[in-house]
């Protein structure tokens, strides 16, 4: 074991001596606290060291040791419903353990040692098996059922497997006979988090990652495996989108990372959660959620690990075949920790004090999304790992290098403005901003779900746009100046952005929206639209069209429950019967 002494200490950043030996990124044990860092230069036989914890109070002359493993988290049965900190500490047990504030040096597994979990064996002994095959199954919460898998490294034959019981995540459950000699396998396993877990083949990502919000599903999709980007200034509301992306997006499993906010925003998230409840199955999300919190005044350098943290326990769950979300909120906050250890490295600043090597890090964070064929030689198991990041440019900058490093990585833009949220329209996505590369690879999907939302869809932008335009001369000379036509084309873009683009996230029917009602909703807003078009042809005013009472039921089509989606087959036909009087009475007129 190699043993070294602090010579320097400048924040999180330590550099020891006497060190000839360790490798790049391995975790060691700082002063006599013990405290977590992590190799992250070396120079001869000195390092530079990452503190995950705080370094106040020690001091030159303490000892270094070396443990000789990377940064690793574990990975089993009781993963889910967890909170753990940057570093996976599980604060709920750290809090039993030392109270409300983290003890420095506190050594707590990450994974429960003593609880024991029902183990069903899905293998057989004299079985080959290769890295990826199952071996058992384990029903984690509920909602999901954790395959135990051959290690990544070993390939050979089941000479042993456990019997159906209740075992813990150390217990011996499987012997594996490979070319290098017998190896036991536990329900435990570990994982450098820099590292990326293989697989088989990364497939073109053709799936909605459906939502629940309109002005996502419908405008701005991303798919199952995709990745996204939420920029926007401070209030803007890039939070609330996350948590409702987190809530309620159509994926097995959520990683949400809370990553350098402030604490008041992550405890509600920490409260919130456990109240949620699934929408599909009615059970609680927490049931399918693992949550990594490292606010704002947790130590810097622990944001620097969380994504990574949070990433290679989505990849865990991928493997089994999953599709997982994860939020990561906000890369900004992470960056900002790059920069303070480049900086007290010394290293030369690239633009705005950023690292040089800012954009290869985002783009190898969000490389490790996708669609792919997982590891396995007896099935052909396809997972997926959305990820969706938050960006807090400083004053909504969007020319800020973290925004444009990671606008060139994901496919996927929803512009937040301040303008938006100050009046009160949520989500404040911009929609002439933002934009969806997706929107090709899910145009079939799309047909098998609601048929012509594509086309709806493009009718809608294109009223948006001319509103957009028409907005310059209205402020000008007024509405009164335009042609009719053009005030019906005013008229249906503000329904477009009150009755369908604007969602309440605290309202109980209108905080989720299945792709069918949204098609429904602009459906009704669209055939609106068209048949006053046809109106305007018959010389009827503006002023009648606007009066008709349908209109109002339109607006309130948002707060139609999901089983009730008969209603707006009635509301249609109201809305022609109405249009048919409406020309029967002008015909009359004539």
């Amino acid at each position: 074991m190699i043993k070294g002494q602090i010579v320097k200490i400048a924040g999180p950043l330590v550099v020891a001596e006497n060190m000839a030996g360790v490798s790049m990124y391995n975790v060691v044990k700082v002063s006599k606290f013990g405290l977590v860092g992590e190799v992250i230069e070396l120079k001869q036989d000195k390092v530079s060291i990452q503190v995950y914890e705080e370094t106040i109070g020690i001091g030159r002359g303490e000892p270094v040791e070396d443990t000789g493993v990377p940064l690793s988290i574990e990975l089993g049965p009781g993963l889910l419903e967890s909170i753990f900190d940057g570093i996976q500490r599980p604060l709920d047990v750290i809090k039993q353990k030392t109270g409300n504030y983290i003890t420095r040096g506190v050594s707590v597994p990450a994974l429960n040692r003593d609880k024991k979990w029902a183990f069903e064996p899905l293998a057989k002994k004299g079985d080959k098996v290769s890295p990826g095959d199952k071996l058992g199954v384990v029903q984690e919460t509920v909602l999901i059922k954790h395959y135990i898998m051959v290690p990544n490294d070993i390939e050979g034959e089941l000479i042993e497997l456990a019997v159906k019981g209740n075992y813990t995540i150390t217990e011996l459950i499987a012997k594996i006979k490979t070319t290098e000699g017998v190896q036991e396998i536990t329900m435990l396993r570990k994982w450098p988090v820099r590292k990326m877990r293989p697989y088989i083949e990364k497939m073109a990502p053709k799936e909605l990652l459906s939502s629940g919000q309109r002005v996502i599903d419908t405008f701005f999709p991303v798919t199952k495996g995709g990745t996204a980007c939420i920029p926007g200034p401070f209030g803007s509301g890039k939070t609330v989108v996350q948590q409702q992306l987190a809530k309620w997006a159509d994926a097995d499993v959520v990683i949400y990372i809370g990553c350098g906010e402030r604490g008041n925003e992550i405890t509600d998230v920490l409260l919130e959660f456990p109240e949620l409840k699934d929408p599909k199955s009615g059970e609680p999300l927490m049931k399918r959620t693992v949550l990594v919190a490292n606010t704002s005044n947790m130590p810097v350098a622990a944001r620097e690990a969380s994504i990574y943290t949070g990433v290679t326990m989505a990849e865990y769950y991928r493997d089994m075949g999953y599709n997982v979300a994860l939020m990561a909120d906000s890369t900004s906050r992470w960056a900002e920790a790059l920069r303070e250890i480049s900086g007290r490295m010394e290293e030369m600043p690239g633009e705005e004090g950023y690292p040089a090597y800012l954009a290869s890090r985002i783009a190898g964070f969000y490389e490790r999304a996708g669609q792919v064929v997982c590891l396995a030689s007896k099935e052909k198991r396809i997972g997926s790992i959305s990820i969706i990041g938050a960006v807090s440019p400083p004053g909504g900058d969007l020319s800020d290098p973290v925004v444009q490093a990671t606008l060139r990585i994901v496919k996927v833009f929803w512009g937040l403005e301040d303008k938006l949220a100050y009046r009160r329209h949520f989500p404040a996505i911009n929609w002439l901003r933002s934009y969806s590369l997706y929107l090709e690879n899910i145009e079939e999907y799309l047909k098998t779900v609601a048929p012509e939302i594509s086309s709806l869809r493009s009718k809608s932008m294109r009223i948006l746009q001319e509103e957009a335009e028409l907005e310059e001369i209205v402020r000008l000379v007024g509405v009164d100046a335009l042609s009719d036509h053009d005030k019906l084309t005013m008229e249906t873009a503000k329904s477009i952005r009150e009755d369908f683009l604007h969602q309440n996230a605290f309202d109980m029917q209108d905080t989720y929206t299945s792709l069918k009602k949204q098609y429904n909703m602009l459906k009704l807003i669209i055939s609106f639209h068209e048949r006053s078009l046809k109106c305007l042809e018959n010389k009827i005013s503006t002023k009648e069209i606007f009066n008709l009472p349908v209109r109002d039921k339109i607006a309130k089509s948002k707060f139609i429950p999901e089983d009730q989606m008969i209603a707006f087959d009635y509301l249609e036909n109201e809305m022609s019967q109405v249009f048919e009087k409406l020309f029967a009475h002008h015909t009359e007129k004539k």
